[in-house]
């Protein structure tokens, strides 16, 4: 096969995840302006999993579910239920644009953790890279226009509850790397949601809005659901399958483009300088944590078939 052949092979499913991870931000605020943090959360994990099961039905791994299942569910808590009610509240206060450059911290955390917990050290160059990113984080966040503020509703609070996501997604992807290295990526993903939708339920309802939301956030809700995570997931597996788990993970670069090209085309949003040199250091600091790994991760995953019985390295979420 030529090598247009196989670039042909996956461009189109990695520029579609890109796109669909980076238009939906917009569709979030859209869903969690009139549903709240809370019951948008749920409600998303709720719609992607009715998108994942018949999936998972179909491909005969439900027993692997029930085998798994106190494994994966519980991951659902730290790698779905907390990020999405976290990214939920943030983009009630913050652009699209900066949610998705602080979304773009995830491999960091992810590299972090894995010193932290499974005890990988840093290489130089992974060293550099974290120190970069986090440097970029903290003049990011210390840059924002009218500045910094952990008072009542204030931005500083969406920040952290970004970067609490970030890190979950970390947590997450360790996690499934020492308890979880055998279980299929499909089962991992519906799983994960399935708990999500049960821990989700009780604050979910709890919080429902007085006011029954109009159709535009339903649509929000329904396109956040199914296509950002649903079907994002099952492209985001394929694309591991196809071209490896070092290749799937520079979509990472392509989400903030995206969700910036949104904000500023379409919500009149403003991307300032320092937020174009912060996001790049970011951007570079994660392209340097996965120097020393990047041949080892594409030998791991590139060969392992979508929904087969092994489970191919589970790299850092780099979407939300």
């Amino acid at each position: 096969m030529s090598a247009g052949l196989r670039w042909q092979r996956w461009l189109p499913e990695f520029v579609a995840l890109g796109t669909i991870w980076g238009s939906s931000f917009v569709f979030m605020r859209m869903a969690s302006q009139q549903f709240g943090p809370w019951s948008t959360a749920w409600l998303r994990v709720s719609i992607a999993l009715l998108v994942l099961l018949p999936l998972l039905v179909w491909r005969g791994q439900v027993g692997m579910l029930k085998t798994h299942w106190r494994g994966v569910m519980g991951m659902g808590i730290v790698n779905s239920a907390i990020p999405f009610a976290c990214y939920a509240y943030a983009v009630l206060s913050l652009t699209t644009g900066m949610s998705s450059l602080l979304n773009a911290t995830s491999p960091l955390f992810g590299a972090l953790i894995a010193w932290v917990w499974l005890g990988e050290r840093p290489t130089p160059w992974r060293t550099l890279g974290l120190s970069l990113g986090f440097v970029g984080v903290g003049l990011l966040a210390a840059g924002m226009p009218g500045g910094l503020s952990l008072s009542a509703h204030a931005n500083g609070w969406a920040v952290l509850a970004c970067l609490l996501a970030t890190t979950c997604y970390g947590l997450g992807t360790a996690f499934s790397q020492r308890h979880l290295p055998s279980v299929p990526a499909l089962t991992t993903a519906t799983g994960s949601l399935l708990g999500a939708c049960v821990v989700l339920a009780l604050p979910g309802v709890w919080f429902w809005p007085k006011q029954w939301p109009d159709s535009s956030a339903w649509l929000g809700l329904l396109v956040v659901g199914a296509m950002c995570t649903g079907l994002a997931y099952l492209l985001y597996f394929r694309l591991i399958a196809k071209t490896g788990g070092a290749r799937t993970l520079t979509v990472t670069y392509l989400i903030p483009l995206v969700a910036n090209v949104i904000g500023v085309w379409l919500l009149n949003e403003t991307m300032t300088w320092q937020m174009l040199w912060c996001g790049l250091l970011i951007l570079l600091g994660t392209a340097l944590t996965h120097v020393k790994t990047q041949r080892r991760q594409i030998n791991d995953t590139e060969s392992v078939p979508f929904g087969s019985d092994q489970s191919p390295v589970q790299p850092t979420r780099t979407g939300h």
